[in-house]
């Protein structure tokens, strides 16, 4: 990766929706040269993907938890099953898994405390292989979906 891809990736991180055209005016490309490195930038997997980024309070999703999660064991089993388990549950917007304890966090957003509330008692306490949840509200959103320093 060279300069020009650095500059085509930090574009389209600013702006995914722009035009191949403004794209390549913005590198200092031609349109082909630039439209070839934007498509071996996908086929390396160094872009993975273009998505609207949504503003979940106007969606009615304004309410914000961390969950901290410590398995009951670390066995592959339980882990994948419990992976597998998290990927089901749309309301969990982030899921890492940890070095050291806990094992997991997991972003949740929901309408309000009432909507988490039923989210935590009838999906997140029934994942698979958990021990004991760990929950703590989210006051202010300092940064987010920030872009990669490139």
């Amino acid at each position: 990766m060279d300069a020009i891809d650095r500059k085509i990736i930090a574009e389209l991180q600013r702006d995914g929706r722009q035009s191949i055209t403004d794209l390549a005016e913005r590198v200092k490309l031609s349109i082909s040269p630039c439209h070839r490195r934007l498509r071996e930038l996908e086929r390396q997997g160094v872009i993975t993907g273009y998505r609207a980024v949504l503003n979940p309070t106007a969606l009615g999703l304004g309410f914000e938890t961390l969950v901290f999660v410590t398995m009951r064991d670390a066995i592959k089993e339980s882990l994948e099953a419990f992976e597998a388990a998290v990927g089901k549950v749309p309301n969990i917007t982030l899921a890492q898994r940890l070095f050291g304890d806990p094992d997991y966090l997991l972003r949740v957003v929901a309408a309000d405390l009432s909507h988490f509330q039923q989210l935590y008692d009838e999906q997140l306490s029934t994942l698979p292989g958990v021990q004991r949840l760990n929950t703590t509200l989210v006051m202010k959103q300092i940064v987010n979906d920030r872009p990669l320093p490139l």
